[in-house]
């Protein structure tokens, strides 16, 4: 699956929200998609074991290496390169070069250590994070206390980054109906999976089978000893609460104050998860809609409009661009059809302040047939540059979810089997991320995980941040992972949005603040709006 941190530009760092929209990651080709689980459900699944306390002899190198901390050409900055094994397995059998970046404590008080950022994905730039957000725009007194960190994960952006498609045949792929009308259309639509998985395969065979969750958070451990740090004090969003949950289950004598944000819950099958990530977004969905009505340029209903209608209208729309893609003035001669469109909807559904400059696309397309707006939301989704290129975040993405769940369809006819399921879950949405779900199907390495608990019993008190109208991790997501984790403390942001922290609410900040800096966490189900 994918999940994008998408933080609320501050003063501090006011940029477009295009780039805003690339701080983390996504949902379009992945093989997940969030859901809540009962009790019953969640006790079904196996505890992550935690490992030994010790450190293994044939890891004690990695573990008593030094860093040498350069320049990274960003001031205020530095930046050094981590060693970790290849396979923890085969300690002997070759390492992987993991990109590590920081910001030193910048003011008075007892400093607190490190404090590790992670934006989410899989396959967001936990570097590029740091240093276009976190470490200028978190709070100055958490600045000031906590040397800032941050480290791409295996085969994300800086580190050893998997490799799959140029970018033609990025935007080829990008621009594949996802909604197939017909067994050609599905046929055509199972192949660029396929192509994609090959493509994978044969550019980064030695680091597919091991991108997993699990070997990132061993990494972790492993920059925790390097930077003389006892405990990992963390703050993960969207899939960086997996990261650190992860963590905590492994190592749960060395975590630290960790804060979870925007809650993922790994008790749950890729095919559960796509499925509740589809209602996630069908909510926030509702919420745009009923937002858009009100509005005088909204080109999808009038004032009273149900979101019901809204929705049959965008659909409508989208069926439109399927058959007769319209001109979006891209040099590179790509037209706005359906696949662009959806995901272009999609991006602005992860931040309430997009919402504006979606009705703005959403009109220029549906009234002035020029698909411009909505491409520019598209490629900031899929990270792509004014020059056509991409970064590896779909490529990572792809790579760590395949490996960490086995696949939610092995096949067409499972997914068309579903498709009532989907669409009831979104009528917007919902045929094109039951598709969606079909691409880890043909990867060319099996999945090493399973749905599990993770319990990380004996760890310090444990912040899960759930925001009501997530579409990307939806609520019963971190009411799940509170659930399982046995010294979690509930937060809940009442809202819409992708995650909470540092996004506009004092009192979602204010509590995490407490908990960082005073080592205080919040009570237990405490609620903000």
């Amino acid at each position: 699956m994918h999940t994008r941190r998408t933080p609320r530009p501050t003063k501090v760092t006011a940029r477009a929200l295009a780039t805003a929209l690339t701080a983390a990651a996504l949902l379009l080709t992945a093989c997940s998609a969030g859901g809540s689980m009962t009790a019953t459900s969640e006790a079904a699944q196996p505890a992550l074991a935690p490992l030994p306390s010790s450190t293994p002899p044939a890891l004690a190198p990695y573990y008593g290496q030094k860093l040498a901390w350069r320049d990274c050409g960003v001031e205020g900055f530095q930046c050094a390169t981590l060693k970790a094994p290849l396979d923890y397995a085969k300690p002997d059998a070759g390492d992987v070069r993991l990109a590590v970046a920081r910001k030193k404590a910048t003011g008075k008080g007892r400093p607190l250590g490190s404090l590790l950022v992670n934006p989410g994905g899989p396959g967001g730039s936990a570097v590029g994070y740091l240093q276009q957000f976190a470490g200028i725009g978190y709070p100055a007194e958490v600045r000031a206390r906590y040397d800032m960190v941050s480290m791409d994960p295996r085969g994300v952006a800086r580190s050893e980054p998997v490799e799959c498609l140029d970018g033609r045949q990025m935007d080829a792929y990008t621009q594949t109906d996802t909604t197939p009308d017909d067994r050609k259309e599905t046929d055509a639509l199972v192949e660029r999976y396929k192509k994609f998985a090959e493509r994978c395969g044969a550019r980064s065979s030695r680091l597919l089978r091991h991108v997993s969750t699990v070997e990132a958070a061993r990494d972790m451990d492993i920059l925790r000893a390097v930077l003389g740090d006892r405990k990992l004090n963390y703050v993960g969003a969207s899939y960086g609460t997996l990261l650190g949950a992860t963590y905590a289950g492994l190592f749960p004598g060395r975590a630290g104050r960790l804060v979870l944000d925007g809650a993922m819950d790994p008790s749950l099958s890729a095919r559960q998860l796509n499925l509740e990530q589809t209602r996630g977004f069908e909510t926030a969905f509702q919420a745009f809609a009923k937002d858009c009505v009100r509005h005088a340029d909204c080109p999808l209903g009038g004032k009273g409009t149900p979101p019901a209608q809204v929705g049959d209208h965008l659909a409508a729309f989208f069926r439109k661009l399927d058959a007769h893609p319209v001109p979006a003035g891209d040099t590179d001669g790509r037209r706005l059809g359906e696949a662009l469109a959806t995901t272009g909807v999609i991006a602005a559904m992860y931040d309430e302040a997009a919402w504006t400059r979606l009705r703005e696309a959403l009109t220029s397309a549906m009234k002035n047939n020029d698909g411009a707006g909505l491409l520019a939301l598209s490629d900031s989704y899929y990270e792509r540059d004014g020059d056509g290129q991409y970064t590896n975040l779909m490529f990572a993405n792809a790579a760590v979810n395949c490996l960490d769940l086995p696949p939610a369809f092995d096949n067409p006819e499972q997914v068309e089997k579903e498709l009532p399921a989907f669409e009831k879950a979104s009528p917007v949405f919902g045929k094109g991320l039951a598709w969606t779900s079909l691409n880890c199907a043909y990867w060319p390495v099996r999945a090493t995980g399973e749905p599990h608990r993770i319990e990380a019993e004996g760890a310090d008190p444990i912040v899960v941040v759930g925001t009501t109208r997530d579409p990307a991790t939806p609520y019963p997501w971190a009411k799940s992972l509170a659930h399982q984790l046995s010294s979690a403390r509930l937060l809940t942001y009442a809202g819409d949005g992708h995650t909470a922290y540092g996004r506009g609410s004092a009192c979602i900040d204010s509590a995490i603040n407490a908990y960082l800096l005073e080592g205080t966490p919040p009570a237990n189900g405490k609620r903000c709006s």
